[in-house]
């Protein structure tokens, strides 16, 4: 069997086409845990509907506590040997779980997919996001290869993970509120013996709709410093390796380049982080007027003047 957990909150709009692309699986052994995180709009009314019509879909309630968590109660209640998270908004192709369980030849291999963004509710946006990890790879080699510019970004619809792996890596941090799905898999990668790549599985991702990628509060912040903090200082023990050291002062570079200048101390802090790997060369990523101006006053004076 297939666990598929879901957390929700306040995806009344979505929630139903993301369910509907997990009921036309050509594989039929799965089962829905859909956990309301605390929703105030119709969510709850909504799932329930799905759940009427199919034995396989279970809605759980809980009061707000975050993504995090909600993943944790889904796989807690959950029965199968396979577990794929998926957040209530994104799509996925109609065969991407018997083509990802075809490739499951063992319990600590996890098996990944493609991806790409489309926009708001019109899928004729979608375009796929190319990556040099789309391969079979070693947990490090991926991880070096997805993460190579320093973004961590990652899709937790995409990976069919067996659940040994799992309990062997721990559940969601539920102390972070951003980049947790980065803490989480880094974790996890890191105890598996291979990632598997699936060509014909597709994870539909829904942009433009909010969320907390954009959020610069100080609470946070310090959860993405705490997520990446971990992430790095984990890497670093597993592979000490002068490729690991690029990456890991990449990843807090990069940290900089996208929150600059809020919170100035977690800054100077990810500054020493930098020092401490050795070093970062990467340039920041600016267009247009942005990029003139940078060129004459500095990408940090640029950042300051746009943060007001």
């Amino acid at each position: 069997m297939v666990s598929i957990c879901i957390p929700a909150y306040n995806c009344a709009e979505y929630i139903g086409p993301c369910l509907q692309s997990i009921v036309n699986q050509s594989y039929h052994n799965i089962e829905i845990i859909i956990v309301n995180d605390g929703s105030t709009d119709n969510s709850s009314a909504v799932i329930q509907t799905w759940c009427n019509t199919d034995a396989r879909i279970r809605l759980i309630e809980q009061e707000n506590k975050g993504a995090a968590a909600a993943r944790n109660i889904a796989f807690r209640e959950s029965r199968g040997a396979l577990i794929k998270f998926i957040d209530g908004d994104d799509l996925i192709n109609p065969e991407m779980i018997q083509d990802q369980v075809n490739l499951v030849d063992s319990d600590d291999h996890i098996i990944s997919g493609k991806w790409g963004r489309f926009y708001g509710n019109d899928l004729s946006t979608f375009k796929l996001s190319t990556e040099a990890c789309w391969q079979t790879l070693t947990p490090i080699n991926w991880i070096l290869s997805a993460w190579e510019r320093g973004e961590p970004m990652t899709q937790p619809g995409i990976f069919l993970i067996p659940r040994k792996l799992i309990d062997k890596s721990g559940l969601w941090n539920e102390e972070l509120n951003l980049l947790d799905d980065t803490e989480f898999f880094n974790r996890l990668m890191l105890n598996a013996g291979l990632i598997v790549f699936c060509s014909t599985s597709v994870l539909y991702y829904r942009s433009g709709v909010g969320g907390l990628s954009g959020q610069v509060s100080r609470e946070h912040l310090l959860s993405a410093y705490a997520a990446l903090d971990g992430v790095t200082t984990l890497l670093y023990n597993s592979d000490k390796s002068e490729n690991v050291e690029k990456l890991c002062a990449n990843i807090w570079q990069t940290f900089i380049f996208n929150y600059y200048p809020a919170q100035m101390d977690l800054m100077e802090k990810a500054e020493q982080k930098i020092n401490a790997f050795g070093g970062s060369s990467l340039k920041i990523s600016l267009g247009g007027y942005s990029k003139f101006l940078a060129n004459l006053i500095g990408w940090k004076t640029v950042k300051k003047l746009k943060h007001r």
